[in-house]
């Protein structure tokens, strides 16, 4: 397992926002989620990753790693794995992948991209890019570390484009909480948004369920996604969504716009929750 640092560059970078996430994923570091949760997240977000387009001991990148939840499940598919993050989570991420023995840790931005051009044969991003201030610039990095054919894979907040007008004003309700809770000392933090989990996500999810199981639709429903999630998911989501300072939101047109910008083609989106997954081929 090898392990190299980079002077951060703090150009496209939020300090508060990577000081939140260490602090976040130290509190939850994914030890409590089950094995058989974390695939189904992960199938949910990878749905339209071109897995039969990666060469034998493909060699790819994690863009923001976090906790390394993503990559655990990555690192057996590929020959080698590149986990980059700006913050202490890195250190969680190496622990999480302590047992793996072809991935490499980078405490890096995304503007200091530590790996050559077009070098790699895939790369993915997934709910980081829309916490740094110039998200298609960041995408384009992340892309300059490709291969010409190689896929890279993004997620980002979407700005609830295939929404109705009602559910686009709880979430202004809600971004009101974020704005304030994300201000707060980090235990103050946790706690508000541990409540939050327990007095909106679960409820809300639950009620979903239920309607889903005697036959209603629940797509109108918000956070009718956690549904079939554990509480320990409900909780780190509410924490992520609640707790970070700079966050971002695109609608489907925009994210297609700034992947092409970026020099991706035949750009795929995912027609299920979460929005935006989307998917590209470098030029």
């Amino acid at each position: 397992m090898n392990v190299s640092a980079a002077k951060p560059v703090k150009k496209n970078l939020d300090i508060d926002t990577v000081n939140s996430f260490g602090d976040e994923w130290s509190r939850f570091d994914q030890t409590a989620l089950s094995e058989e949760e974390a695939r189904r997240i992960f199938d949910e977000y990878f749905a339209v990753f071109p897995w039969e387009s990666l060469p034998k001991d493909a060699i790819g990148f994690d863009m923001g790693c976090g906790s390394g939840r993503w990559a655990k499940l990555m690192a057996p598919r590929v020959g080698h794995l590149h986990c980059i993050d700006p913050s202490s989570a890195l250190v969680v991420a190496k622990v999480a992948l302590s047992n793996a023995d072809n991935v490499s840790f980078h405490l890096a931005s995304v503007d200091d991209h530590p790996l050559p051009p077009d070098s790699k044969d895939f790369g993915y991003s997934l709910g980081v890019l829309h916490h740094v201030p110039d998200t298609a610039d960041a995408i384009k990095a992340c892309v300059a570390m490709l291969k010409p054919g190689a896929p890279f894979q993004v997620y980002l907040y979407y700005a609830f484009d295939n929404r109705s007008a009602t559910f686009k004003l709880a979430w202004r309700c809600s971004d009101l909480l974020r704005r304030a809770i994300c201000k707060l000392p980090a235990k103050l933090k946790h706690l508000m948004t541990d409540v939050l989990a327990a007095a909106l996500y679960y409820p809300l999810a639950r009620f979903a369920l239920l309607a889903e199981r005697v036959g209603f639709g629940v797509a109108g429903i918000p956070l009718s996604y956690y549904r079939s999630h554990s509480f320990y998911t409900m909780r780190t989501d509410s924490r992520d969504r609640f707790g970070t300072p700079l966050e971002q939101r695109f609608s489907r047109k925009q994210v297609g716009i700034m992947l092409e910008a970026a020099g991706l083609r035949d750009v795929r989106f995912s027609d299920r929750a979460p929005y935006w997954c989307a998917v590209g081929i470098k030029q």
